[in-house]
């Protein structure tokens, strides 16, 4: 059977290994002597602190470490800070190291803002040193002439590291560049000059200074093909005869209507007159008979009133006849 003094051994040295589980759990040690082994002057205190603030160590320290083999002057509590903001603390530290090896200009207050602008800092930095190509689509244009130009042009760009913060992206370049292309194109007067001469769209485009306010800076704009697109004009002129037709069609319609209108018309008036002398000629008989009761018109006179009107029918029929032999012989 254990003795007391070997089951209170047992007990001192379970609680030992659990201290040591804990610290090594808690306190992250071996990173401790990796950044004492680097030169990189941090207690293990303060790491414990980093623990509590809930900043993981590894974040920091790794990138510390390789800013100080670098030479740069960095310390715990800006790296730290920018952790803390939510920034990527090994991309900033990596991005001054290239910039310091480029000789560019660049503080870790810039490329912490950078960085916490949503901007890639790195890449930022590899593209000031390493310009950037910027392929732009199919740009359409149309010449004084109205034949359509269609124009792709490769942008060569560098990082601008002071106006990445607040200025504007590719989609602003492309859209200014893709605008310099249409206003070149439509100035010139004939479609051939466009395509004798590309450089003019590149040369007139650069000159505009279309980088202002953007996060680059434009070294060149090349174009990379032209290609012929449909005759603008002629489709606008065939649009424009065609809508000209219609117009005259329904300003004809609009005068045969009236035509027609103004025919009813008349036919209307035809008729309103031919009632007139149908009432007019139904008042002769009365007037006649008030004629003979009144005396003013004897027996006489109406038998050859009656004359006359025979007369007059029998010459009507015969017209009549001779008219219509007249229409058969021919």
């Amino acid at each position: 059977m254990p003795g007391t003094g070997d089951i209170m051994i047992l007990v001192v040295l379970g609680l030992i290994i659990i201290a040591f589980a804990v610290l090594f759990t808690f306190v992250p040690v071996m990173l401790w002597i990796s950044a004492l082994a680097a030169g990189v002057k941090i207690g293990i205190f303060e790491l414990v602190g980093m623990r509590l603030r809930r900043v993981i160590p590894a974040r920091v320290v790794n990138p510390l470490i390789k800013a100080v083999k670098a030479g740069l002057d960095l310390n715990t509590s800006k790296l730290e800070g920018h952790y803390l903001a939510g920034g990527n603390v090994d991309r900033v530290v990596n991005a001054l190291i290239a910039a310091q090896r480029a000789n560019i200009d660049l503080s870790f207050e810039r490329a912490a803002a950078i960085d916490l602008a949503g901007r890639d800092v790195l890449e930022a930095v590899q593209m000031s040193v390493n310009p950037k190509v910027i392929e732009t689509p199919f740009i359409a244009g149309v010449a004084m002439d109205g034949i359509e130009v269609k124009a792709k042009a490769r942008i060569t760009v560098r990082a601008n590291i002071d106006r990445l913060v607040g200025g504007a992206g590719e989609d602003t370049v492309i859209a200014r560049v893709g605008e310099g292309i249409v206003s070149t194109i439509g100035s010139a007067s004939n479609h051939k000059k466009v395509l004798e001469n590309p450089d003019m769209i590149s040369q007139t485009v650069l000159s505009k200074g279309l980088d202002a306010g953007t996060a680059f800076e434009i070294l060149s704009i090349d174009i990379a093909d032209i290609d012929i697109g449909k005759n603008i004009g002629a489709e606008l002129q065939t649009d424009q005869a065609e809508a000209d037709k219609k117009i005259a069609q329904a300003k004809a319609e609009e005068r045969r209507a009236m035509a027609v209108a103004k025919e009813q018309e008349m036919k209307a008036k035809v008729e309103e007159m031919r009632a007139k002398v149908v009432e007019a000629e139904a008042e002769v008989p009365m007037a006649l008979a008030e004629a003979l009761r009144s005396g003013n018109m004897g027996v006489m006179d109406y038998v050859n009133y009656q004359n006359i009107s025979a007369d007059t029918d029998m010459r009507d029929s015969i017209g009549k006849a001779t008219g219509e032999n007249k229409k058969d012989n021919k």
